[in-house]
């Protein structure tokens, strides 16, 4: 299956978010069926296979004199799968200023997923953190809740507000006494605290623990510009960087502090990824480079793993 941003310079400004949304899953999934991921079971979005027991006025007759397969007609209240979004708002995730951000990208890739769930008729809440929880919705599955969080989504793509902090431990710890049925909590972050130090991640796990003693399962999208924040390909010249949480600024030439940025932001992605390979929370690397199906086709893994 090919990667692709699906023209995301064209649409990273549309406020249309359902239909990107739907060009989005509509490209992921004719490029299922062409892949060696083709098993997965996107065809029959209204449909379920019929078991013995069900009702039989529930079969889709005319499905079956085109398959000879026996399938049952699925409505809005039949739920699979509940599934909790949690996105980061702080201001780190408007990194790159003027250019296509990570919050775009957590926005934009949220709202394919709603889409694809909502095909499944899967339900789907959103919550939304950056120093404090802003927003926490229940998990339904029919159209009018899906606007009602697009609605939301397209007002995190407003202007960045600068000197927003994170408390992810404090979001994480609040929603995860608000989700009172097991689901799957996916979370958009670039994992990031205002505070970096071995306290505060430490409280970060002991959130995301919370979340697992409750039942939940947990996928980490952490979403990166792999380039700058990761492999810190900046000009070789003086710069002034800026903590867009804090404001704090320092001037220095990026040769003089690539190494040690280098060391320091590995070590740190090294022991998140340890950790939650020890709390057995899923960690994917999201570039904002690679464009949305790497993240479509990790929920779709997972969401065969919960089967």
């Amino acid at each position: 299956m090919q990667n692709s941003t699906v023209d995301q310079q064209d649409t990273e400004f549309s406020s249309n978010l359902e239909l990107l949304a739907k060009q989005v899953v509509e490209g992921f999934i004719t490029g299922l069926h062409k892949s060696p991921f083709h098993g997965f079971s996107v065809e029959f979005a209204e449909h379920r296979l019929y078991n013995v027991g069900d009702n039989v006025k529930n079969i889709d007759w005319k499905l079956f004199a085109r398959t000879d397969k026996l399938f049952s007609k699925r409505y809005e209240e039949e739920t699979n799968l509940r599934c909790q979004f949690i996105i980061d708002a702080s201001s780190s995730m408007h990194f790159p200023l003027n250019d296509y951000n990570k919050i775009k990208f957590s926005v934009q890739a949220t709202a394919a997923l709603m889409f694809l769930l909502k095909r499944q008729r899967d339900a789907f809440g959103l919550s939304i953190f950056a120093d404090q929880l802003l927003l926490n919705t229940p998990a339904k599955s029919t159209t009018t809740h899906q606007k009602y969080l697009l609605t939301h989504l397209e007002e995190l793509l407003s202007v960045a507000k600068m000197n927003v902090g994170t408390n992810l431990e404090h979001a994480l710890h609040q929603i995860a006494e608000l989700i009172h049925k097991r689901s799957l909590v996916v979370i958009f972050s670039d994992m990031l605290n205002t505070i970096q130090d071995e306290k505060s991640t430490e409280a970060l796990f002991s959130a995301l623990q919370h979340l697992k003693f409750n039942k939940h399962e947990v996928v980490i999208f952490n979403v990166t510009d792999k380039s700058k924040e990761v492999n810190f390909k900046f000009e070789n010249r003086p710069y002034e960087f800026i903590d867009m949480e804090t404001g704090t600024s320092i001037k220095a030439h990026s040769s003089k502090v690539k190494d040690a940025y280098l060391t320091r932001i590995r070590e740190y992605r090294e022991m998140i990824q340890l950790k939650c390979m020890q709390y057995k929370i899923d960690r994917i690397d999201a570039d904002l480079s690679d464009g949305f199906y790497p993240v479509l086709q990790a929920y779709l893994i997972k969401r065969q793993k919960m089967n």
